[in-house]
């Protein structure tokens, strides 16, 4: 039987997401506010029209959603048992509707200021989670409790701050993943030949697959050398302060031949 592999890009959060449910109901709530719309276009008009940045808008929001989902599939399939549910917060399908959160808003504070732009993405995700969570499980106890799980996925998408929940490190990772070519043509285009636009465009591909050594595989398909500075300093640092390091073997390819198999150190483990 083939394994599942998962390409990281606007399509796959088709792919993964549950066709009914709470799960299904928070993502139409997600892609048809108007208030999320604004600030999620809002980020690129910041981080990219005006700092020249790669993308941080509405595509990448769904690019990380889909990617999430898929790492959280694939670790649960694995045995990893959801934080949410190891603590007693909710059940799996409360815990894929806080992963789901957490990786489509982790970016909207770049529509107040680069800097500082993982708190400004939780402040702002207070009132729209309570919006949108209200109306999937009304305004009990259990829908605060979620919020505050979703803030905590969305503040901790930083590389500097460390995942205490496995929802969170999976929409860290996902994050992480949306790194190939397309992010890069924007600021390419406009004259940004540094390191990040460069290595951005080196990268063809990203798959998500289960593995034996370590439960997850992330295989970055490279057309040179370059790409290496992606997955070392972009999604290397990400998966270290994720807390599931032990668990992720990133293996980068040039042109179809492996070049390198990195796994990253951690000083924070979520258990499995």
């Amino acid at each position: 039987m083939l394994k599942s592999v998962y390409e990281v890009g606007p399509k796959l959060i088709d792919q993964v997401l549950p066709n009914s449910g709470k799960v299904r109901a928070v993502w139409d709530l997600l892609t048809s506010d108007v208030e999320v719309s604004a600030y999620l276009k809002m980020a690129n008009v910041f981080a990219v029209q005006r700092l020249k940045y790669n993308d941080h808008g509405p595509v990448h929001s769904r690019i990380v959603s889909g990617s999430a989902l898929a790492i959280y599939k694939i670790l649960t399939e694995k045995g990893f048992r959801p934080s949410v549910v190891a603590d007693g917060v909710g059940d799996v399908e409360d815990s894929m509707v806080v992963t789901l959160m957490g990786a489509f808003l982790h970016d909207i504070g770049n529509s107040v200021h680069r800097t500082y732009h993982p708190i400004y993405s939780a402040l702002l995700t207070d009132r729209i989670a309570e919006k949108i969570l209200s109306k999937v499980y009304g305004e009990g106890e259990k829908m605060y409790m979620l919020k505050q799980e979703v803030m905590h996925a969305v503040f901790c998408h930083d590389e500097e701050f460390t995942c205490l929940s496995f929802e969170a490190a999976c929409a860290k990772i996902a994050d992480g993943t949306d790194m190939s070519s397309g992010r890069a043509r924007y600021p390419y285009r406009v004259g940004k030949n540094d390191i990040h636009a460069l290595s951005a465009l080196a990268i063809e591909k990203v798959e998500l697959a289960p593995n034996d050594a370590r439960p997850l595989a992330i295989n970055v398909h490279m057309s040179n050398e370059t790409g290496i500075f992606q997955v070392d300093v972009v999604l290397g640092r990400k998966i270290a302060t994720s807390g599931l390091a032990p668990y992720v073997e990133v293996r980068a390819y040039i042109r179809g031949r492996l070049f390198a198999v990195r796994t990253f150190e951690t000083t924070h483990v979520i258990k499995s």
